[in-house]
Formats: structure tokens, sequence, C-alpha cells
């Protein structure tokens, strides 16, 4: 059985800074994790896809991100249980936690924090009659890596931010780009529309509104789809190599949806900001799976959650110690493998 002061699960960026923040506070953490590898969404669906509201950091690729916090998190030696999922919880009489996954793997902790993003997902699919014969054969419904579409024709669907985002970076990777949306008007960004508007006038993108895709042709693979105006009901076939719908994806909580939390619209409500913690005491919820009046499903907001649930969890383990922040600039950071580091000393010379 693994045992832990934290048990976190989900290991998408909130849940790793919740192993920093844990550990400048001398408590350890593990973190369960369905992914087979830790960043969440981050590292499965977009890790290339750049990200513009992290501090500090004018432009970072969402692989990069879960790399710095890996080597944030290091000297503080977090567990992982990955490619398994949180299944079921049971509270013991001394009030911590067992969670076991699917697999059988039990963890023992006072405190659980769930920091699961969305929780599981699947990606909504167009309805299209030959669709599940072409995934992974020209359809795919998430980029991982854009150079599997360097030099090839590929369509987008959606009007979202990640259609445009994506129809945006794509035009540097693939030699052509069509984006279809069936209505005329975006939902994403404005200064993305006005991209994805600027790289139409220059030829870079073939954008067809109002439209949808209707038939999907080819024989092993995709070859080409067929597209109608929504408005005049032409079609046109444009011979392409991959088909990418981006339509979001459709969220579910699993398992934890029947642990006793309270939920509220597919999210765990919290009962307050002051600790994120739910109406279960020691089980807290941080990042995009909590809800509370004012919520914003933000990476940034997520840390902050991080935060302020470790000092909670601090007075749960330890109520009987008072604990005094210190600021890393002042005191460092003591890594649990015995690594330092702190702001080198001023040196202070006497004067004859």
């Amino acid at each position: 059985m693994v045992t832990t002061d934290i048990l976190i699960i989900g290991a998408g960026p909130t849940g790793l800074f919740t192993v920093f923040e844990a550990g400048l506070l001398k408590l350890k953490c593990h973190l369960i994790d369905a992914l087979p590898q830790a960043g969440g969404q981050c590292s499965e669906i977009y890790p290339k896809k750049p990200i513009y509201d992290i501090p500090g950091f004018p432009e970072v690729l969402a692989g990069d991100l879960v790399h710095n916090l890996m080597e944030q998190i290091k000297p503080f030696q977090p567990g992982f249980t990955l490619g398994e999922r949180a299944d079921s919880i049971e509270r013991l009489d001394d009030g911590s936690f067992i969670v076991t996954t699917n697999k059988g793997t039990e963890h023992k902790a006072p405190i659980v924090a769930i920091a699961g993003g969305l929780g599981s997902f699947e990606p909504r699919k167009p309805q299209l009659d030959n669709l599940a014969r072409f995934e992974d054969r020209g359809v795919a419904y998430i980029i991982r890596d854009p150079e599997v579409f360097r030099d090839k024709k590929v369509l987008m669907a959606g009007g979202g931010d990640s259609a445009l985002d994506w129809a945006i970076f794509l035009t540097d990777v693939a030699s052509e780009v069509t984006l279809v949306h069936r209505r005329n008007e975006f939902r994403g960004a404005l200064d993305s529309v006005e991209k994805v508007q600027e790289l139409k006038n220059l030829g870079k993108i073939n954008l067809i509104t109002p439209a949808e895709v209707v038939e999907l042709k080819g024989e092993a693979n995709l070859t080409a789809v067929t597209v109608q105006k929504t408005d005049t009901k032409e079609t046109i076939e444009i011979a392409i190599d991959d088909f990418i719908p981006l339509f979001g994806l459709s969220p579910k909580l699993g398992p934890i949806a029947d642990w006793g939390l309270e939920i509220e619209k597919n999210a765990i409500k919290v009962d307050n900001t002051l600790d994120y913690q739910t109406n279960i005491p020691g089980i807290y919820a941080i990042g995009d799976v909590n809800t509370y009046p004012g919520k914003l499903k933000l990476i940034l907001c997520g840390f902050h959650e991080a935060t302020l649930m470790c000092q909670s969890a601090y007075q749960r383990i330890h109520p009987d110690k008072k604990y005094v922040m210190k600021y890393t600039t002042v005191g460092g950071v003591t890594g649990f493998d015995g690594s330092k580091k702190e702001a080198p000393k001023a040196v202070v010379k006497s004067i004859d």
C-alpha cells in the first residue's frame, strides 16, 4: 500500500504544482492519473500548443510548462501511480482515506486533493456514417505532435479557440490548411479570428463558412471529404490527407462522481474559497474540477487554489503546530533529497 501525506488525484499542472507547495511545508505527495504520463491535457492533447497567460512566460508550450513543473518538484520526490484511474474511496476511523485504483493499487493518506481537471473526457465527434473507419487513418481528434502533419493537406472543422489556434499554427507546417465552420461567426478570441482572416487574405488558409463536412472518402485511408455549404446546399469535394474535427471535449467525472461529494454541473462544489475543501472534511478539489461562485478555469487559478489548499492540509495534519510562512526568496527551497536552493548571502566586511 502506498502511504503519503497528500494524495493528489490528477497529475496535470495544478496537481504537479501542489507537490511544490506541499513540499515547502514538508508534506510528501503521491499522484494518481489515468494517463500514462504526467501533465494532464497539456501532455496528452496539446503539448505543442503555446500558452500565453502563465505569469513570467510571455509564451510557453504546454509540454514545456509540464517539463518545468516536473523539474520544480523533483527535489520533493513525489510518487506516481500512472495509467490507473482512482476508482473507490474509503474513510477510516482515524479520518484518513484509502483510495483504490481500477487496477487494485491502494493508497492511504490523511488528505485527498482532487485535481482531475475536467475529469475523463471524450472528443465530440461529427455525425458521419464512416467516421470510425478512418480513425487513425486520416481522422484525428487531438493534435499531439504537429509534425505529423508536415507537408500534408489538412482540413479542420470547428469554430472555437482550438480550431482557430491550430489552423493558424499549422499554416507553417502543413502544405495546405482548410478551415470549415458551420457558421460565419466564430466563438474564439477576437485576435485569433482576425489572424485567420488575415491568413485567408494571404492565401495561407482556405476558409469555408457557413459549411459542414458531410462525407468522408477513401479506401484504406482518407483521401477526400465532401463539404456542403449550409446556405446554398452547394457541395465541394476537397482532396486531403487529414481531417481534424475540433468540436471540444465531453468531460465526465467518472467514478469520483459516486464518492458522496456535492456535484454541480459536472464539477465538484467546494464549501468556500478559503481552502477549497469539499463537503467531506479532508477531501479538497482544486483546478478545473471544482466550482464555486466566480470560478475561472485557468491554470493560474489552479496554482492559487493549490497553494491555499496546502496550508489548510498542513493544519489538518498538524493541528498542534503553527506554521509561519517563509518566503522562498528568504528561506530558499530545501528538497527532501537534501538539495538546497537559496539566494547567495551578502558578504559583510568590516572596515578598519
